[in-house]
């Protein structure tokens, strides 16, 4: 996350953002950003661990295939499961 300020703009090159995400197998994706970098995210172990009730047929693999990048985010059913960029960039779902 990027906080904005002011005194001290940010390049829009400098924030990162996804670009494209392919899926993998099970519940894996391989994401791709904006500066190059790519990594594997196994969202597994958040799914099954979320007992959240819109969450949970995001564990079948046909659901969780329609993931949408829109606006540099991964997102599934218009924001209705979204994470932050950071966790992404990392390849690991905080629980």
């Amino acid at each position: 996350m990027i906080i904005v300020d002011k005194t001290h703009p940010v390049k829009e090159s400098e924030i990162i953002s996804v670009v494209k995400a392919e899926y993998v197998d099970n519940l894996r994706l391989r994401i791709y950003f904006n500066d190059g970098k790519k990594k594997t995210v196994d969202f597994a172990p958040f799914l099954f661990c979320n007992p959240h009730p819109s969450l949970l047929k995001y564990q079948n693999p046909a659901r969780f295939k329609k993931f949408k990048v829109t606006k540099g985010n991964l997102n599934w059913n218009n924001y209705e499961m979204i994470f932050p960029i950071e966790e992404l960039y990392e390849g690991k779902i905080k629980i």
